[in-house]
């Protein structure tokens, strides 16, 4: 059994892809059995800016509140997580600049409240490490700050290369492999020293792991349009002068959507999605016949939903004085039931008209997706979500915040079966 601490929980998402729900799969529509051989010991979900902790609630009405923590994960002591061999999360993207302490010149400091530095302090701070972590994050990871593109991605991999670890990554868009919904994220796994899939990776070369060999590509097949386009560059050893200085004032990070890093030389190229299979689209998760009236498009309200989802310009004055055109095209009104969905945000709930909410046809009207649609889109279990107290609003939100729970299945059935190879 592989152990596994799970941060930043949510609703649980990460789990359902590893564990599955009452041992059934995500990408069979929870129909047929996912023999998992994860088990979550240890999770964590806390929401900063609310008293009222939803997304907690919902995560212990599912699976219970033994060994799950509802606090601050700053201030969780390291101690009191049990030992673990994967740790798991989907991390948000944030300044992860650091600076020396005073009193060390070999201490660092990244900015209070980003929460990169909390996974840092328990692989850290573990005495048994563990052995792997795998991650979310937005793909903007790859190339943020603007100033310094790609700067908090080396930050990242060289704080895992000093703590012993190999990583390698990869940007999917869920939709790409036939999955419902257009979400692009950025996935990361990382393996520490001890394990064999860190030696796997030696005994390979990075661009054959990359390619072929790796655990997300045999997951997720990529093709590239030419092999010579790999990018070879090392890391600097100061992980401080990487905040400082790394590629500093360029347009274009360093970094591509597919790489390793092992010993701080990292490999990566641009790559592209190999799949030929089936596409979900909405038309496949959509409810059939009529659903509340609250969802409904109101016709007083149809100038207003075509308004913002049409196309515009008009000028804005930036906080400097400065004037522009702003621009922005028009959208699918309603969406196309022939397709996978658009990437759900946090603010698909409510009635209000919005240029980003989903809105479909129907024999009885226009009408956005429910909470249940919503929640296939992730490929969540029906009404998995739905807890006395919980607004549809709130669980929209829910949905915004998640990841799509098959991709999280698909890597983790890999993973396993590296752990798995003698």
């Amino acid at each position: 059994m592989t152990r596994v601490a799970e941060l930043f929980a949510g609703v649980g998402g990460f789990r359902l892809g590893l564990e599955g729900w009452d041992n059934k799969s995500a990408t069979s529509g929870y129909s047929e059995d996912l023999n998992s051989e994860f088990e979550v010991v240890w999770s964590n979900q806390w929401e900063p800016s609310t008293k009222a902790q939803h997304a907690s609630k919902v995560y212990e009405d599912r699976w219970g509140t033994i060994n799950h923590s509802n606090e601050d994960i700053a201030s969780v002591d390291v101690e009191t997580i049990p030992d673990h061999d994967l740790l798991v999360g989907g991390f948000p993207c944030q300044d992860y600049s650091v600076a020396t302490t005073l009193k060390n010149s070999k201490g660092l400091i990244g900015k209070k409240g980003v929460l990169w530095w909390s996974i840092h302090k328990i692989l850290n701070e573990k005495e048994n490490k563990p052995r792997f972590l795998f991650l979310e994050n937005v793909d903007r990871l790859l190339k943020s700050p603007s100033g310094q593109r790609g700067r908090d991605f080396a930050i990242i991999l060289q704080s895992l290369n000093e703590l012993g670890y190999a990583v390698e990554w990869r940007v999917i868009n869920a939709a790409e492999y036939g999955l419902p919904q257009r979400r692009r994220r950025v996935f990361i796994l990382a393996y520490h020293s001890t394990s064999r899939i860190f030696n796997q990776i030696i005994e390979s070369t990075p661009t054959e792991w990359v390619l072929n060999n790796g655990t997300i590509a045999e997951a997720f097949p990529v093709s590239v349009e030419n092999v010579n386009n790999f990018k070879f560059f090392t890391l600097d050893n100061d992980i401080v002068q990487i905040s400082n200085e790394f590629n500093k004032g360029t347009a274009k990070s360093l970094f591509e959507n597919t790489g390793v890093m092992i010993n701080g030389e990292v490999t990566t190229i641009h790559s592209i999605p190999s799949y030929d299979g089936k596409q979900t689209t909405i038309k496949d998760i959509m409810l059939s016949g009529k659903v509340d009236e609250d969802f409904y498009i109101n016709e007083n309200d149809l100038d207003k939903w075509s308004y913002l989802k049409g196309s515009k310009s008009h000028s804005k004055i930036n906080s400097e004085g400065f004037e522009y055109k702003y621009s922005e095209g028009s959208m699918n009104f309603p969406d196309p039931l022939d397709k996978s969905s658009r990437t759900i945000i946090t603010g698909e709930g409510g009635k209000s008209p919005s240029r980003f909410k989903h809105v479909i046809a129907t024999k009885e009207g226009l009408r956005r997706l429910t909470p249940i649609e919503l929640e296939r889109l992730n490929m969540f279990p029906d009404n998995h979500t739905k807890l006395e107290g919980i607004l549809d609003t709130k669980r929209a939100f829910f949905m915004g915040n998640a990841l799509v729970v098959g991709v999280i299945e698909k890597i983790g059935i890999s993973l396993q079966n590296k752990i798995n190879i003698p």
